[in-house]
């Protein structure tokens, strides 16, 4: 399935991301899937390079699917003026295991990564929905994606504020977010950034830079989306939800690195999904950072309800002949 079709079934059910990741959230938390670690591909001549495989499994409800999202992350696109990461996502039918689909998958993942953003900041803001002063670290595809989320989610946002080392990004976020309708200003620097009602950090960093000579003021909501950016001294000093905390504690994020340095993962407070439940409470008497992994069930959830809506529209594009036979004897 194309990148148009995707995107154009999000059009039209401006509410389908949103509503997916939160039902899949639940699930998750309900032991209702089946999300295992992921796979990450790595080259040694060019380390800042990765591809990483995402397998999942939705094992509850009517859409019950398996699938994979093989997605790439070649930072030195940027420089190229070609988006950072590409993806495609494979679903299995669960009875018998054949793929049933092939679907474009960056939309659906920046998509998806936006979604759980909103999500989490509607949870930690004590489920408001404006925000004062909304600041981007990073003015690439996920940040622009997640700010499309939050005008589609019906937001009150009085500023949108941007922070980017390459200024032509900046300007053309910039450029972007008017286009949007929203009141919106370039910063000259990261402090100016850090010291908002809500940041997103949306950034290439492979380790920590905001580290204890930046201060944030209680009650602010960081989207810790690049997982890196954070020392652990910041995080040691926040109230913390993820999305899976397992998951989370790998692979060198800021949480990891925490865990490393100080023996164990009481600094931890929950799971989105127990903050969707009410079964922990944001604490604005700190700064609050949600710092998501990024769950291949959200992906496969989202991509099935698209390709279904999809077929039923004939957008998708079968390929009849695909399997030369799929009988065991002729």
């Amino acid at each position: 399935m194309k990148g148009s079709t995707v995107r154009e079934v999000l059009r039209q059910f401006p509410d389908l991301a949103q509503d997916t990741v939160r039902e899949t959230y639940l699930q998750h938390h309900r032991g209702a899937t089946e999300n295992p670690d992921s796979y990450f591909l790595r080259f040694k001549d060019s380390p800042a390079d990765r591809i990483i495989a995402l397998p999942a499994a939705c094992m509850d409800g009517a859409d019950k699917v398996a699938g994979i999202k093989w997605i790439a992350s070649f930072p030195g696109n940027t420089r190229h003026n070609l988006q950072r990461a590409s993806a495609t996502l494979i679903l299995n039918d669960l009875a018998t295991g054949y793929p049933i689909a092939l679907l474009e998958a960056s939309i659906i993942s920046a998509v998806r990564t936006a979604a759980s953003a909103v999500l989490a900041t509607h949870c930690l803001l004590g489920q408001r929905s404006e925000i004062p002063r909304l600041s981007f670290v990073g003015a690439g595809v996920i940040s622009r994606t997640i700010l499309e989320q939050f005008r589609v989610s019906r937001w009150a946002i009085g500023e949108v504020l941007i922070h980017d080392t390459d200024a032509d990004s900046a300007q053309a976020f910039r450029a972007h977010a008017l286009a949007l309708g929203f009141n919106c200003r370039v910063l000259d620097t990261l402090e100016q950034a850090l010291e908002n009602d809500v940041v997103v950090l949306a950034t290439n960093a492979a380790q920590p830079y905001i580290d204890e000579r930046y201060a944030f003021k209680a009650g602010t909501v960081l989207l810790n989306i690049s997982l890196r950016d954070l020392a652990p001294s910041q995080i040691l000093g926040a109230f913390n939800v993820t999305d899976d905390i397992e998951h989370c504690l790998k692979a060198n994020t800021s949480l990891h690195l925490t865990e490393q340095q100080v023996g164990h993962r009481d600094f931890i407070h929950g799971t989105l999904a127990q903050l969707v439940l009410g079964e922990r409470n944001p604490d604005p008497s700190r700064p609050m950072i949600f710092s998501p992994f990024g769950l291949g069930v959200l992906d496969v959830a989202l991509g099935k309800k698209i390709f279904d809506i999809a077929q039923a529209q004939q957008q998708s594009v079968p390929v009849t002949d695909f399997f030369e036979s799929t009988l065991r004897w002729s």
